[in-house]
């Protein structure tokens, strides 16, 4: 299948104290999507993007294998850029990725300086009270990772007291605050890790697919997984206005994972399909 073409991606991370500033999507492109693209074209600028012809889509970049940069330096890759990717070439637009940091995502978007997030958006109650969500694209549980060898946390009740390392603005942070952990706030994955390594934090909360796909990338990590929860379902995220959009992406989704096309980005990334 082919892949819109990628305008620019934009390497500046945008810092999170212009964020907190902030805080006070389809034209005429040809595609190859079939009913989803020819939608998108007959809809013109119904979908209100930052860019005309171009899905601009926020993500982190430092979220591997979700989204991060090949060999650390190298071009944008992951599981969620080429969802977007594949999304974007259904609705016959072209794709621009911003590249931000977890903590100020979400006020990127309601600052309007992007259409979609895509970075593993966990659905909750509370963020569906603010945004949008696509169908979900990948179902996977929440887990405590420790060190090889730390038996004193087996479950999420024995975080009470201990000291956990998340993004604050995570899902994962709301765990880790609802079992009573004490929490350090890290960037994303490779600083929470690097504070566990070092002895600085007891355990952290992610996603077992960033997990996996961790100890895979780096044998001898001395990780083990303490806990996890029932599977949560993570999707692309919307401000509330945009749901000619949602509903074009939702079509593009559900023609992507009838294709396979979801299926075999996850064999890709994770050696299984993680889209259902």
């Amino acid at each position: 299948m082919s892949r819109p073409r990628r305008i620019r991606t934009a390497l500046g991370v945008i810092a999170a104290s212009t964020a907190v500033i902030a805080l006070a999507a389809c034209s005429s492109g040809t595609g190859t999507g079939g009913d989803a693209s020819a939608e998108s074209t007959a809809a013109g600028d119904d979908y209100g993007l930052v860019t005309p012809g171009t899905l601009t889509v926020a993500t982190e970049g430092t979220y591997q294998p979700f989204s991060y940069h090949e060999g650390g330096a190298g071009d944008l890759v992951g599981y969620d850029v080429e969802v977007a990717e594949a999304v974007a070439d259904k609705l016959g637009l072209e794709v621009e990725f911003q590249e931000t940091q977890w903590d100020a995502i979400f006020a990127g978007l309601d600052a309007g300086r992007f259409d979609v997030i895509a970075n593993q958006v966990s659905i909750n109650p509370e963020r569906e009270e603010q945004y949008l969500f696509s169908t979900p694209y990948t179902v996977s549980p929440s887990v405590v990772v420790v060190n090889e060898g730390d038996t004193s946390i087996a479950s999420f009740d024995d975080l009470k007291g201990k000291t956990t390392a998340q993004s604050l603005t995570s899902n994962f942070y709301q765990l880790a605050v609802d079992a009573g952990a004490n929490v350090e706030s890290v960037e994303g994955w490779a600083q929470a890790v690097a504070l566990l390594q070092q002895g600085r934090v007891d355990a952290t909360v992610n996603d077992k697919l960033t997990y996996l796909d961790y100890v895979k990338q780096t044998p001898g990590a001395k990780l083990a997984i303490a806990a996890e929860t029932d599977p949560s379902e993570s999707a692309l995220a919307f401000t509330k206005d945009k749901t000619a959009l949602v509903k074009a992406v939702d079509e593009a989704l559900a023609e992507l994972r009838e294709e396979g096309v979801l299926a075999e980005l996850g064999e890709k990334y994770f050696g299984a399909d993680v889209s259902q």
